[in-house]
């Protein structure tokens, strides 16, 4: 018997199935929709991961160009591949734009640039391809080498932007090495009573930064506006408190302390090439006369050493004369291996003189004087020794002296004339060669290029009128190029005189205090692509008093920013990215 199935339960068997069929494709879409997601995401993660890695290669690549800058600036500042390289001022062809990596894309070049700060520019805009001599700046750690009175060495740091008595006295009192302490100073009775407690360094500061540990030294004082430490005013440091730091918006920069105080300068005590220069205050005046004749002749000779044993002629009938002579009668010095002074009477009869005089005595009979003792250079009879000690070449320009010759009274010129063509011509040879100090180094002296005039107005017998005539004088030019010839005068301090922005009677007394050039320099240098990201800046002190020269520090401020437009590192002017 045939049976039939209920036509009725067919279209529902097929329903099923097209059900089940269309289960499986949005299944399989929805997979097919997750695995194209996944591989877009893997894809994108793979595309950041290369362009991270490619970001590495290059961040690594300029940190190498910032590298590369420092040993530059160390091997040019140890031993210079031409004249042009003795400029650390301002040298674009040397220090702007190097090229350390070719490329035929401007993606793909890749350079280093050294900037610096135009200290003397009160706006912060001004900027220069060169080295910062540590010079320019007062060192703390040698500020008492002075030997200044209280109030003198006090007011050496009253010109600092918002110094107080107080603070200035705690900062004397932290580098002293006792605990007596000053009228507005502290000491570690202060300290200790602090939480935590810590006493007072009474010894020389390790770094700059220790000055936060002083009484009433603030991050704000030390640091001032200059949030990103790239020397220059940038908008967000004039716009007084819509942007930190908060800044009063007078379109000046204010740096802070910390660019105008150093512990780092030295200056070593030798002549250009590193030869030693000649004690000028030898106590063996037949040796220093046989030095001088040497190198000089017998004339330059004759009149330093006759300087020596009598001092300055001063002309009896001139009474102008005779009271400067009165007001500065403590023009003698004696030197102890630094440059600190301690005055006394040039022409005095002091208790001393008898046993300088056997002592000369002994002195020339060991080196061959005659029966009585005497020692004759020049005419002059030299067993009486030296009367008299200078405490500034200066003193030598344009001075007289007499001194008696083959038994007879003479009134000798200096060799040097005062007028200031000659003074171009010899000052630079003259401070080259010779002294008043012995000892390797020279203490403290500020470097009046890059000095400033907040530096230079706290030094004694400084006047307003002479640190504003050193600090507009300009060493770069109005198109911001390099003045050859400023680079090579300012060597040493003589341009001071010679262009006649100090007299001689004030340079002598300044003299002790200022330089030319120092021997320890910071670098900041930034290296970089042309095009695209990535770069380095980094910033290095390097110490030229040993040879070769010694990078020995090196601080990272990449994440500072690149602190300069592409225009200020290249000297070519684009769009001002």
């Amino acid at each position: 018997m045939n049976r039939k199935l209920p036509q009725s339960r067919l279209p529902d068997e097929g329903l099923r199935v097209l059900e089940r069929s269309g289960s499986v494709l949005i299944l399989v879409l929805v997979v097919i929709a997750m695995l194209t997601l996944g591989a877009y995401s893997f894809s994108e993660i793979m595309i950041s991961e290369s362009e991270a890695t490619a970001m590495y290669g290059r961040q690594a690549e300029t940190r190498a160009f910032a590298d590369s800058g420092v040993e530059l600036a160390a091997a040019v500042i140890a031993v210079p591949e031409t004249e042009e390289d003795a400029s650390l001022y301002h040298n674009p062809n040397r220090f702007r734009g190097v090229l350390l990596r070719e490329s035929e894309n401007a993606r793909g070049r890749g350079y280093f640039s050294v900037v610096a700060p135009v200290e003397t520019d009160p706006s912060g805009t001004a900027l220069r391809n060169g080295l910062i001599d540590e010079s320019g700046r007062l060192n703390l750690n040698r500020l008492l080498n002075f030997e200044l009175d209280e109030t003198q060495t006090r007011d050496m740091l009253m010109y600092l932007p918002d110094m107080t008595e107080e603070v200035a006295d705690a900062i004397l009192d932290w580098i002293d090495d006792d605990e007596i302490q000053r009228p507005y100073g502290a000491e570690s009775d202060y300290y200790t009573s602090l939480e935590p407690p810590y006493e007072s360094r009474n010894g020389a500061l390790e770094s700059i930064d220790e000055l936060l540990q002083v009484a009433g030294v603030t991050s704000a004082l030390l640091y001032g506006e200059d949030a990103n430490r790239n020397g220059k005013l940038d908008p967000n440091e004039n716009d007084g408190d819509a942007n930190a730091p908060f800044d009063n918006s007078d379109g000046i920069l204010q740096p802070g302390w910390a660019a105008f105080l150093t512990v780092n300068a030295r200056e070593l005590n030798q002549r250009a090439d590193g030869s030693e220069r000649t004690y000028i205050n030898n106590g063996v005046l037949d040796e220093l006369y046989d030095s001088l004749a040497e190198e000089f002749d017998e004339d330059i000779a004759q009149f330093v050493v006759a300087f020596r044993m009598s001092g300055a002629y001063v002309d009896p009938n001139d009474p102008a004369a005779q009271a400067a002579a009165s007001a500065d009668s403590g023009a003698a010095t004696v030197n102890s291996g630094d440059n600190s002074v301690a005055e006394s009477n040039s022409k005095s009869g002091d208790s001393n003189q008898g046993s300088l005089v056997e002592a000369a005595a002994e002195i020339g009979n060991a080196l061959g004087g005659n029966a009585q003792g005497a020692v004759s250079r020049g005419g002059m009879d030299l067993s009486k020794g030296a009367k008299y000690d200078l405490k500034s070449l200066y003193e030598l320009i344009g001075a007289q002296v007499e001194v008696e010759i083959e038994g007879q009274k003479q009134l000798l010129q200096s060799p040097w004339a005062a007028d200031s063509g000659s003074m171009q011509s010899y000052l630079p040879t003259l401070l080259d060669a010779l002294t008043v100090v012995e000892g390797p180094e020279l203490s403290g002296r500020i470097n009046v290029n890059q000095a400033r005039i907040e530096i230079l107005l706290g030094i004694p017998d400084m006047t307003e009128e002479i640190a504003q005539a050193i600090t507009s004088s300009p060493m770069i030019g109005a198109e911001g190029e390099a003045i050859a010839e400023q680079a090579t005068m300012r060597t040493n301090t003589g341009w001071l005189v010679s262009q006649g922005i100090v007299d001689l009677p004030t340079m002598v007394k300044l003299d002790r205090f200022l330089t030319g050039r120092g021997h320890v320099f910071r670098v900041q240098i930034v290296g970089f692509f042309e095009e695209g990201g990535g770069f380095t800046r980094v910033e290095a002190t390097i110490d030229s008093t040993e040879s070769p020269a010694k990078v020995v520090a090196v601080s990272d401020l990449t994440e500072l920013g690149r602190g300069y437009t592409k225009a200020e590192l290249t000297g070519i002017i684009d769009d001002g990215t």
